[in-house]
């Protein structure tokens, strides 16, 4: 069935009804086939075959339909439910009152005066007991006025004064350094003494026993040959007759082999005074660097740090840190900069701040890379075009428990750019501080620093004296 039998189905109904109805019906059904003529060609679009477009148009006006009729009843059925819900909520907050009777009345009525008469009561016995308690309470502030007249205050007794703790003993700098040595002493002089002990005169195979414990401490071949020469010579000669003096002979000599070339770091020789820090990964180098500023800093002379370490990660923030503890400035840049464009800067701030001390932090390199060590060299002429002769002290900073290798990373260093001194680091934790002896033997540079400890004033300027006084110490 079509549209156009259903509309004229509806007309042959209402024959017999009114004009205008008629006409609204005729209405709703143009619009009624305008909408099926829609959703036909809508189906047509999403593939519905043709002969069953105009019945799922249908359907879809059907179910529509049916929807809205839904919605509208749901609606209504809500209106009216709500009108019942409020009605029955407002009585059930307003509950009725319940009648009162005559007798329910009077017996209120008397418990009303009951009451009002034990309120009565209760009112004046307060009364009483309030006036009784002001009466005691007046008679015991008189006695205690007679009595406070009557005694005499007694003084306190002072408290006697605690003791004060007694401070902790300052160790003298003999005593840090011998303590900082104590294992290097063990391996070296102590090995020697318990040797020399043991003997009641010098012979070859005392004289052989010592080559071992020298060559064994870490003082070198070459050192060790010739303090051998030396003790064989003086026991020829017959000037060696007993351990004793076999142990002041080698004191001496170590002495000597130290003192050459020995002098501390004079940082006023120039303004600002560049030092360059190099060295391998690992070694302590920019807490040295850190340690070093604080010492300056506290002598009052103004120091600028240079984070030319720009390839080891976190190596500026470090830096930073420790210019934070000194109080003074670090020119930094971001990781992965040109170092000699990090050396430039802190040059130019040295010299436009007045700096007294310039320190530059350089990275971490194998002592074996021909090309990172070409780039220190480019650091030094970036400094010299900056500051005429910079820089004036290259330090090379070596751990101290790595022993004859620290001499090996010593020389390629100098050959590759110039040493002018040595820091040694971690000679406390080592038993190999012999490796002290033999770099001041074979290369002739000086001992600037040597750390013992973890500290800040543990990096003591290096005193050839004392040091071996602390070794042989006993």
């Amino acid at each position: 069935m079509n549209t156009e039998q259903l509309m004229q189905q509806i007309k042959e109904a209402l024959q017999n009804g009114s004009q205008a109805a008629l006409q609204w019906i005729e209405k709703f059904i143009a619009w009624l086939n305008v909408l099926v003529a829609d959703l036909s060609t809508w189906m047509a679009g999403v593939g519905v075959p043709e002969e069953y477009q105009q019945v799922a148009a249908l359907a879809v006006v059907y179910l529509g339909a049916t929807l809205a009729v839904l919605i509208v009843v749901l609606l209504l059925l809500a209106l009216l439910r709500r009108p019942k819900k409020e009605a029955k909520e407002v009585a059930e907050e307003s509950p009725v009152a319940e009648p009162v009777t005559e007798a329910e009345a009077e017996a209120e009525a008397e418990a009303e005066a009951e009451a009002e008469a034990e309120a009565e009561a209760e009112a004046e016995a307060e009364a009483e007991a309030e006036a009784e308690a002001e009466a005691e309470a007046e008679a015991e502030a008189e006695a205690e006025a007679e009595a406070e007249a009557e005694a005499e205050p007694e003084p306190e007794p002072e408290p006697e004064p605690e003791p004060e703790p007694e401070p902790e003993p300052t160790l003298s700098l003999f005593e840090r350094l011998k303590r900082g040595l104590a294992k290097t002493q063990s391996s070296l002089v102590g090995r020697i003494d318990s040797l020399l002990r043991g003997s009641s005169a010098i012979d070859d195979d005392l004289i052989e026993e010592l080559e071992e414990i020298l060559i064994t401490a870490d003082l070198g071949m070459k050192t060790t040959q010739d303090l051998i020469g030396k003790l064989e010579t003086g026991h020829a000669k017959g000037d060696l007759q007993t351990p004793a003096q076999v142990r002041e002979l080698l004191m001496q000599e170590l002495q000597q082999i130290l003192l050459i070339d020995s002098k501390p770091l004079d940082v006023s020789a120039q303004s600002p005074f560049v030092i360059m820090v190099v060295g391998v990964n690992g070694v302590g180098k920019t807490t040295t660097i850190g340690k070093l500023a604080n010492q300056l800093a506290k002598e009052g002379r103004k120091v600028i740090l240079g984070a030319g370490d720009t390839f080891r990660a976190a190596a500026a923030e470090q830096l930073e840190i420790w210019g934070e503890r000194a109080g003074v400035e670090v020119i930094r840049h971001a990781e992965g900069a040109d170092p000699g464009a990090v050396a430039f800067d802190a040059a130019k701030a040295a010299v436009a701040r007045n700096a007294d001390v310039l320190i530059l932090d350089t990275a971490g390199r194998l002592h074996t890379k021909v090309n990172l060590m070409e780039e220190l060299k480019k650091v030094r002429r970036v400094l010299d075009r900056e500051i005429p002769g910079a820089p004036h002290e290259t330090m090379l900073v070596l751990d101290a428990t790595t022993g004859q290798n620290a001499l090996t990373q010593a020389k390629l260093f100098n050959e590759a750019v110039q040493l002018d001194g040595i820091a040694l680091t971690k000679l406390d934790g080592t038993a190999k501080g012999g490796i002290v002896i033999a770099i001041a033997a074979e290369l002739n540079l000086p001992v600037r620093y040597v750390g013992i400890g973890e500290g800040v004033e543990d990096l003591r300027p290096f005193d050839p004296e004392m040091f071996v006084s602390a070794l042989f110490d006993e």
